[in-house]
């Protein structure tokens, strides 16, 4: 019986290891523009949960203010606009891309270089929060 019990143990721990709730990957955030005090981190958030997830809050140490952000286009102009939430269905994954969903990152208080990393804390609506380090890219050229 306790051997039962002790192997019942094991198999639950094994299954909360493995079972991450949600999971960052293919995180950048971009250097500045020279002379530009304001840029963009992009990432992937995969939900492994049953319910939507919405991530609500970024901070980081190496920047003043992080916001979440979209890009829409209305009457032919595309526009960038601060939103509350990203939500994040069950199951599922967002990705954070040019062009769409992003964070926005204002004002860093350290110098940034391509290849350094910095850090990242994400706060979503079950309570969970993720702390990151995610590396220094360069902008691309157009």
């Amino acid at each position: 019986m306790i051997r039962l019990i002790f192997l019942m143990a094991i198999a639950v721990i094994g299954l909360a290891a493995n079972g991450a709730e949600l999971i960052v990957a293919d995180g950048q955030v971009r250097v500045p523009m020279p002379g530009r005090t304001v840029t963009a981190g992009y990432f992937t958030i995969q939900n492994n949960t049953a319910e939507t997830v919405s991530l609500t809050a970024v901070k980081s140490s190496a920047f003043e203010r992080a916001e979440l952000h979209q890009h829409s286009h209305q009457d032919g102009v595309m526009r960038m606009e601060q939103i509350p939430h990203i939500a994040i269905e069950a199951n599922t994954s967002v990705t954070l891309q040019p062009g769409g969903l992003h964070l926005m990152l204002f004002d860093p208080l350290q110098p940034l270089l391509v290849g350094e990393s910095v850090n990242l804390s994400l706060t979503f609506s079950n309570g969970q929060q993720l702390e990151l380090s995610m590396p220094l890219t360069e902008m691309p050229r157009r």
